[in-house]
């Protein structure tokens, strides 16, 4: 199958200050070259909303969260990526995406858990995912997951993009990817089991239907109501199943800001206040501290609100939900 992609992309228009990210850089070097760990997490301001509860489960997260696309999604840049999930770990984000498909993202993970002390992994919630639809498969990736991640377990491990009925016939069937799923959770090497996708909605509904999945992973932004809409199929389907939301494509990687359709801070409140957290791409530890910093914003965004948002953004919904079926 082609290369899976899902989280939100970072706005390549706003790269941030560079300078800052070069010197962030030089500092974790220097800590993953043995010299001082990075610095403790910085205080959480009193403004910032409360945590949620991701579902049953019963981890507590926040509304903004770090996505494991943007400059994660790359090969070779440690220098500019490994800075960007420090600066997120030290302003306390409590959960983390990442996946096997998504380049050296896991690589960059790992280098930043060791330069950030032992500790590190143990202060989020860390999502990958397998795009492997059988169980040997599945298990191999999960094994290559943990080397690079430094971990021994992952908090989350997710059925990446799924698409067809032909896939979830594999996973669910003899030697499937679910085989995987109940194995490693027996031993310790999984806690939680998810789904992801952003093609047909009614596969993720169909997902949830034949397995008690903890979470799911989906698109959620404005233009959703147009075409295929998420929010009134996986996302209450999820609802009723008391399983976690998280939102993906909340800036429809990055059009609708290119577009001037809607601000950031709309973009967050709007598909926060659908899921229980939204995980973005960043491409510079500045975007880190403007996506993070938005956890103070006003949530939940008002259903009237809400409703204007999705008017504005209707005349133009196609390019906001290309990735849908």
């Amino acid at each position: 199958m082609s290369e899976p992609s899902e989280t939100e992309g970072a706005d390549t228009g706003r790269r941030g200050v560079l300078g800052a990210v070069a010197t962030t850089a030089a500092a974790i070097a220097a800590g993953a070259a043995g010299c001082a760990p990075a610095g403790p997490a910085a205080p959480r301001s009193a403004a910032e909303a409360p945590p949620r509860t991701l579902g049953r489960t019963g981890a507590q997260v926040d509304a903004v969260s770090l996505g494991g696309e943007g400059i994660l999604r790359t090969t070779g840049r440690h220098r500019e990526a490994v800075p960007v999930i420090l600066e997120a770990l030290r302003l306390g984000v409590r959960y983390c995406d990442t996946a096997p498909a998504y380049q050296q993202s896991q690589d960059y993970y790992g280098e930043a858990f060791r330069a950030a002390g032992p500790k590190a992994r143990e202060q989020v919630f860390l999502a990958s995912k397998t795009h492997a639809r059988d169980r040997d498969g599945a298990l191999r990736l999960l094994d290559d997951s943990l080397r690079r991640l430094g971990t021994d377990h992952l908090d989350l491990w997710q059925l990446h993009d799924l698409r067809e009925l032909d896939e979830l016939d594999a996973i669910f069937g003899k030697r499937g990817a679910i085989e995987a799923v109940e194995q490693a959770r027996a031993d310790g090497r999984v806690r939680h089991v998810g789904i992801t996708g952003h093609h047909d909605p009614q596969i993720l509904v169909e997902a949830m239907r034949r397995y008690p999945v903890d979470t799911v992973l989906c698109a959620i932004n404005p233009a959703d109501p147009a075409r295929l809409p998420f929010l009134t199929t996986v996302v209450e389907e999820a609802r009723r199943r008391g399983v976690g939301v998280i939102g993906m494509k909340i800036m429809a990687a990055g059009r609708l800001l290119q577009d001037r359709a809607a601000s950031p801070g709309e973009l967050i409140r709007y598909a926060a206040s659908h899921a229980d957290t939204v995980i973005i791409g960043c491409s510079s530890v500045a975007e880190v501290r403007e996506n993070l910093g938005a956890r103070s914003l006003p949530f939940p965004m008002p259903p009237a609100e809400r409703a204007a948002l999705e008017a504005r953004v209707a005349p133009r919904a196609g390019r906001y939900d290309s990735f849908k079926a």
